[in-house]
């Protein structure tokens, strides 16, 4: 019996001798350090990185850490009372000024902004520019309050799976300073989004599984290194969709940031029509026109205006414009996503159906007038 008893003990023993190595063995290589790392703990409690970053779990806490205090609450008065709240990021600074990234819509029609940071110090944001089919707008701020400016990245250098991180004030004023984190899900989605009607325009965004709620709006969505790649702006709603939220890229941020800046308007090309999509049947006989139903998708112009491109290309009144620069367009939204990547006096290609029979005309564009 005792033989019995040592021999259970024994293998015992060696079980756990062996779980243990295993586990060291285990541990060793999930927590393997690619790049050292020099971290410092800060006041807000977040790991900051002050040269390299490790491929593990410390290094989200460090990322983190980049972004942490440079990211803002900030909340929108309408005749003094709270209308809404998002998120910004501090992306620079001048000899009196801070200047903070965030979305058109967070900011859209405020009498009052108030910018509230990491420690809960709070100050008054003044907009210079903004711009509703980008979703960007500029916010100004006293130098003094900035605690910190985030570092900008690339979303060009980022690949689908890489980790990221958001960092924002979800819901609002109450869970302000709040991380997720996730996978980046996809690049150059097209998203269909409504900026003067229904879903009138399509935006190019990044897609994130990352939780993105109401109030993560125009705050910063990070890489492991904790750079800036994005701009957090929408989430699809359903009750069978779950995960799916997109980021603006920083690099269209940048693009337009020195005119945003100086609060002028973003340029954009008039082609000189009215349109409608083929499917809205009701709203195209109200205007006059009928389509055999040979038709499925496409643009139909419903107005030429007197001296513009398109008058002057010869376009008409019921033609049914199928492509831009070779670029099927199926619908008014995409028709003008083809368009907008154009500038005042380009000349672009335009594919289009008059009686049955495909036309191309060469169209120069002029500037649309805001």
């Amino acid at each position: 019996m005792r033989s019995k008893i040592a021999l259970f003990a024994v293998i015992v023993l060696s079980f756990l001798t062996g779980g243990g190595v295993m586990y060291y063995l285990v541990g060793l290589n999930n927590n393997k350090v690619v790049e050292t790392t020099t971290t410092e703990t800060i006041t807000t409690g977040v790991l900051k990185c002050s040269n390299n970053i490790t491929i593990d779990e410390s290094g989200i806490s460090t990322a983190v850490g980049e972004i942490y205090d440079a990211t803002v609450t900030i909340q929108n008065y309408k005749n003094n009372k709270l209308a809404s709240s998002g998120s910004g990021f501090v992306y620079k600074t001048d000899d009196k000024y801070g200047y903070i990234l965030t979305n058109h819509h967070v900011i859209d029609g405020n009498e009052k902004l108030i910018i509230t940071f990491s420690d809960d110090k709070t100050t008054e944001g003044i907009v210079l520019g903004s711009d509703e089919y980008l979703d960007l707008a500029v916010v100004r701020i006293d130098k003094e309050n900035v605690k910190a400016v985030a570092k900008i990245g690339k979303s060009s250098e980022s690949n689908v799976g890489d980790t990221i991180i958001t960092v924002g004030s979800p819901v609002g004023y109450e869970y302000r300073g709040s991380v997720t984190r996730g996978t980046l899900s996809g690049k150059n989605r097209l998203v269909e989004v409504s900026v003067v009607t229904v879903n009138d325009f399509i935006m190019e965004v990044l897609q994130v599984d990352a939780a993105i709620n109401p109030g993560n709006s125009g705050g910063p969505l990070v890489n492991i290194k904790g750079e800036v790649i994005g701009i957090n702006s929408l989430k699809f709603v359903e009750e069978k969709i779950e995960g799916m939220g997109f980021a603006i890229p920083i690099e269209t941020a940048m693009e337009h940031i020195e005119t945003l800046e100086q609060g002028k308007k973003i340029e954009r090309p008039f082609i000189g029509i009215s349109m409608l999509n083929v499917t809205d049947s009701y709203r195209l006989y109200l205007s006059g026109i009928i389509l055999n139903d040979s038709y499925e998708s496409g643009v139909v112009i419903t107005q030429v205006t007197k001296g513009s491109g398109a008058a002057n290309a010869g376009l008409k009144k019921g033609d049914v414009i199928t492509a831009i620069n070779g670029k099927k367009v199926e619908k008014a939204s995409e028709l003008k996503f083809q368009l907008y990547k154009s500038k005042p006096g380009d000349t672009i290609k335009v594919t289009y159906m008059r009686n049955g029979k495909e036309e191309t005309a060469n169209i120069t564009l002029t500037k649309l007038e805001n």
